[in-house]
């Protein structure tokens, strides 16, 4: 049997993280935003000041295409890109409080998403599941983060 059917293990986890994606996705859509987009302005808002090559690194784009995402950000004023005093050639980016504001919540939603997805099970059956998890990831790799 195929671990990508729903009625499978892995399937109905797959299931899971496809339902997660999907409010945050659409959460995302709401604001007019990409993907690309709402983790740019995520991570500048964590990191006031980045430079373009850290931006393509942790996105693992393109400089290229980081300086296109840019400039459509800052098109719409939530980005802007300050000049390092005495290295004109050095530009900064930061996200503008406006760009900050369209994406502060998304952190709120998906906590509404978790709990709505676990609605079905109670308190001991999701402290089961939790731990049953934790199990289950000891054994595996830890996700490459950017």
């Amino acid at each position: 049997m195929d671990d990508a059917e729903p009625g499978t293990s892995l399937g109905l986890l797959r299931w899971i993280m496809w339902a997660q994606r999907k409010a945050g996705e659409d959460w995302i859509r709401e604001r007019d935003l990409s993907h690309e987009q709402s983790f740019v302005l995520g991570y500048l808002v964590r990191n006031p000041g980045a430079i373009q090559r850290d931006i393509a690194r942790v996105s693992r784009t393109s400089p290229a295409s980081v300086s296109s995402l840019l400039q459509g950000l800052e098109r719409r004023g939530l980005v802007e890109r300050r000049t390092e005093p005495g290295d004109e050639r050095s530009k900064r980016v930061h996200a503008t409080p406006a760009g900050a504001d369209l994406i502060s919540g998304f952190d709120t939603a998906m906590t509404a998403v978790e709990r709505t997805i676990l609605a079905p099970l109670d308190e001991t059956e999701r402290a089961t599941l939790h731990a049953l998890l934790v199990k289950i990831t000891a054994e595996l790799p830890e996700p490459v983060r950017p």
